[in-house]
């Protein structure tokens, strides 16, 4: 079975829509209109326009598009904070989803919050909950953190090694980095990740990173998964991706 997947999205809807377009141009070559679009999660944070990212997949699903969107770590601490009371992170209670490092204030002012650093905190998360549409938030709700089909696994960050992949946790999914990119364990499927930042989309074998750094002025990128075939989609078309790209 053929799927598309999309990386670390962090609130540029242009790039999105870049993407979508290379899916599209993908589609018209082959023939198949309805191969699943797996979005690997973090649309939240950073970049310009989060509350456009969330309409765009939002009425998509809504028309009936084959995509799959999954929770990242960021849509989490979202969908967290705009809870009344806020609450942190379940795992990583030390950090504050409006910290710089994070993105909230990025996010919030997509919405028209005004996040001043001046501003009393308690203020901002009271238009914070007004002012995010009751969709937004149902949406980041109702988030699956994975979707396994067959060979390939889908998540955002990765998944624990020695775990079964049925008995794999959230948190995990959408947070962990070292444990899982040391292992070169055969995991039983193909793991599609993002979360970590790279340089180029990586295939190691085991699993396959298709975070190129949107958030941080970089591109976004797609891949498209046949089986144990793995190529990433460009401008001029396919770019095969074997394992031993890396």
């Amino acid at each position: 079975m053929r799927f598309y997947a999309i990386g670390d999205i962090h609130g540029h809807l242009d790039k999105l829509h870049g993407v979508h377009d290379l899916i599209a141009a993908d589609r018209l070559a082959t023939g198949d209109p309805a191969a699943p679009v797996v979005h690997l999660g973090d649309f939240a944070d950073r970049g310009p326009d989060v509350r456009g990212v969330l309409d765009f997949l939002i009425d998509g699903i809504a028309a009936g598009q084959p995509w799959i969107c999954l929770k990242g770590n960021h849509d989490r601490m979202m969908e967290h904070y705009l809870r009344s009371p806020e609450q942190p992170d379940p795992l990583r209670d030390d950090l504050h989803w409006l910290q710089d490092i994070i993105g909230g204030r990025e996010t919030l002012a997509s919405y028209g919050v005004d996040v001043s650093l001046d501003r009393n905190e308690r203020d901002i998360h009271a238009d914070a909950t007004a002012l995010v549409p009751p969709a937004h938030r149902a949406f980041l709700q109702a988030l699956p953190n994975h979707h396994h089909a067959g060979a390939v696994y889908f998540c955002h960050a990765g998944i624990r090694p020695g775990v079964p992949l049925p008995d794999q946790v959230e948190d995990d999914l959408v947070w962990i980095r070292r444990e899982f990119h040391d292992a070169a364990d055969d995991h039983g499927a193909l793991i599609v990740h993002g979360h970590t930042p790279v340089d180029r989309v990586t295939h190691y074998g085991n699993r396959l990173n298709l975070d190129t750094g949107a958030a941080y002025g970089r591109a976004l990128s797609v891949a498209v998964i046949e089986g144990h075939e793995v190529a990433q989609l460009t401008p001029t078309g396919r770019k095969p991706l074997p394992p031993s790209s890396w």
